[in-house]
């Protein structure tokens, strides 16, 4: 079985309830950084006992050394954020070829 080389590094996270606009990605050189808040809803109707986070968060991770940071993209949907990091041209394989002699 023969693994086709990627050209991007995906990451997904759990944000259930978060609004896009409650979330920031930031990428520097190296690092990639999310940022957020879960903020209380209004609930309307009977009130149970119920526990749900709240509060800022943060994550950092570092970021392969060849990525192009200019065409990093993220999306929110249905509570799962997927940020996709294309890898640099020079970054990517590439199938080299094997002459006699």
């Amino acid at each position: 079985m023969s693994r086709r080389p990627t050209r991007r590094t995906s990451s997904k996270g759990e944000l259930p309830g978060v609004q896009r606009d409650d979330v920031q990605v930031e990428a520097s050189s190296a690092v990639l950084t999310i940022t957020g808040e879960f903020k209380e809803r209004e609930r309307i109707g009977i009130l149970g006992r119920r526990t749900r986070r709240t509060g800022r968060f943060e994550f950092r991770t570092t970021l392969p050394a060849a990525v192009e940071s200019e065409a990093i993209t993220a999306s929110l949907q249905e509570g799962v954020l997927t940020v996709k990091v294309p890898k640099a041209a020079k970054a990517k394989r590439r199938r080299v070829e094997i002459t006699a002699g």
